[in-house]
């Protein structure tokens, strides 16, 4: 791989990711799912750095999504404490570095310990400038904009503001993604091509990019290949080119 350059030219201000394939990479290797959640965590803190260095300002990863409970006790069980291990590492391995971390999504079913750690990370890195890491935790799309509807629609309740007056700058202040510069570039790993509850109302002018490779094998030289193909597309935002 090419040394990685400090500076991109045509950089995306926001790219987001799918994390996907860490259980096919597992069974692939005759290894337990818990061993692909394991390498994929491990591609994403290195995908963090690089991506940092880079000059990237948003980065932002679905880590765990409000379907995901779904999942056998026993690998939500696996996934919680990887999210605990994960916090704790990168928190010492950014301890240096310029990089804030975000955590959008709902927190009232995780473990209080996790929203502890949750709260120290963000706090911490709060004053920092450089790549701005979201984590996108029992975050759902669908559930996300329930809550800003429940927001908006009890300040009207009370009389704070009228309903007319709601627009969509109002909604997007009520999200949980509020200050956080929609995505330019949606990567999805594995193959998969759909939108899974993932940022369906910030996504509405993205550029979607599908990769066959799985998660854990990702790096940074298949994301500069998206922002490649990223910059020879026209966005026109509903507009007519010239």
């Amino acid at each position: 791989m090419k040394r990685i350059k400090k500076e991109i030219p045509g950089l995306p201000v926001h790219i987001a990711l799918f994390m996907d394939g860490n259980g096919r990479w597992a069974r692939r290797r005759g290894l337990p799912r818990s061993a692909g959640h394991r390498a994929g965590a491990t591609a994403i803190r290195k995908l963090v750095e690089d991506c940092d260095k880079i000059g990237l300002k948003y980065l932002t990863a679905y880590a765990f999504s409000t379907e995901n409970w779904k999942r056998p006790d026993k690998e939500v069980e696996n996934l919680m404490n990887l999210i605990r291990e994960f916090l704790d590492d990168t928190g010492r391995e950014l301890e240096k570095s310029n990089v804030r971390i975000r955590i959008i999504g709902l927190r009232n079913r995780l473990a209080r310990d996790i929203i502890e750690r949750i709260e120290e990370t963000e706090k911490k890195t709060a004053g920092r400038t450089g790549l701005t890491f979201v984590i996108a935790l029992d975050y759902g799309s669908r559930s996300e904009i329930t809550e800003a509807a429940r927001k908006i629609a009890a300040k009207c309740a009370n009389g704070e503001m009228a309903p007319d007056e709601i627009n969509e700058k109002l909604v997007s202040d009520n999200l949980f993604t509020a200050g956080i510069p929609e995505p330019d570039l949606i990567i999805r790993s594995s193959g998969e091509k759909r939108m899974s509850n993932f940022l369906l109302w910030q996504a509405s002018y993205a550029e979607l990019w599908f990769s066959d490779v799985l998660w854990p094998d990702f790096r940074i030289r298949h994301l500069l290949r998206a922002v490649e193909d990223y910059n020879k597309r026209n966005r026109r935002f509903g507009g007519v080119r010239g």
